[in-house]
């Protein structure tokens, strides 16, 4: 039995204490927990998808001669960011889905090298929906992938999403953020940290909470035999039948996060969004 022990010195354990939150980490064995899973993460999620295919039609007239994920923010294409962020998680594997424009966000990006990744993609002839683009993948993940909304900015600890994810052993997280007026999104209904369900703009002052789909899913690859053939939504055909089999978990972060999909929103984003470094 002592051999199984493992010794650790007295400084290393305070500086374990700092981790303990009474929330997510309550104690020592969490916090080394936490602390290994993001040394390890990076080996265990190393590939994400990006939906850049869509006609953004909210962002008129501007998508009418540019796609959407390549309208600046800060001097950089809005999906660029989503990039840099995965980047410095050590995710360097990209599948990017295009379809409107395609070939200008291709002709932008290349295969990724001159970012520092490693960028494929796949084209939908026509427009599949939020879920749809997962059946064009070549080879089905072998491990947990992430998948991005390519319309969004968020600076969202990876590391820690990926130990949420591997602690409660569901087949999809998604990532949920905190907003002032929940009532004009889908609002999550959870009991603790598994959802129950997505409640479509509900009255106001009678959402189940303030935390609605911010738009980055950690999935695992199985989460793909339940995507039907053609269009498909994650929303209302893969997300739902995953909480009723209780597969289906949110991660509350408090990073920045905007929603770039009107032109109020992406005013906002321009001049309150603060760059990855």
């Amino acid at each position: 039995m002592s051999e199984n022990l493992i010794r650790i010195d007295k400084e290393i354990l305070e500086e374990l204490d700092e981790f303990i939150d009474g929330k997510r980490i309550n104690n020592r064995s969490d916090a080394a927990n936490f602390l290994l899973s993001r040394a390890l993460s990076s080996s265990r999620v190393t590939m994400a998808l990006i939906l850049a295919g869509g006609k953004g039609t909210r962002m008129r007239p501007f998508t009418y001669e540019i796609p959407k994920p390549l309208i600046p923010v800060h001097d950089k294409p809005l999906v660029q960011h989503i990039i840099e962020l995965l980047r410095r998680y050590q995710i360097k594997n990209i599948t990017m889905s295009i379809g409107y424009m395609g070939d200008r966000i291709r002709s932008r990006f290349g295969n990724g090298s001159n970012l520092g990744v490693k960028i494929e993609y796949i084209h939908e002839a026509k427009e599949l929906g939020t879920a749809g683009s997962l059946n064009l993948l070549k080879e089905k993940p072998k491990r947990s992938f992430f998948m991005f909304n390519g319309d969004i900015l968020a600076n969202i600890d990876l590391h820690e999403m990926i130990h949420f994810h591997r602690k409660n052993k569901g087949l999809a997280t998604i990532a949920l953020v905190s907003v002032d007026e929940p009532a004009r999104f889908g609002v999550a209904r959870l009991e603790g940290d598994k959802i129950l369900e997505f409640i479509e703009k509900p009255e106001p002052h009678n959402e189940p909470s303030n935390l609605i789909n911010a738009g980055v899913y950690l999935l695992e690859p199985k989460v793909i035999d339940y995507v039907p053939e053609g269009h498909a939504m994650m929303e209302t055909d893969v997300f739902p039948e995953l909480a009723k089999e209780g597969e289906l978990y949110g991660y509350r972060f408090n990073g920045q996060w905007f929603d770039t999909g009107t032109l109020d929103a992406y005013e906002q984003a321009i001049k309150e969004w603060r760059d990855i470094e």
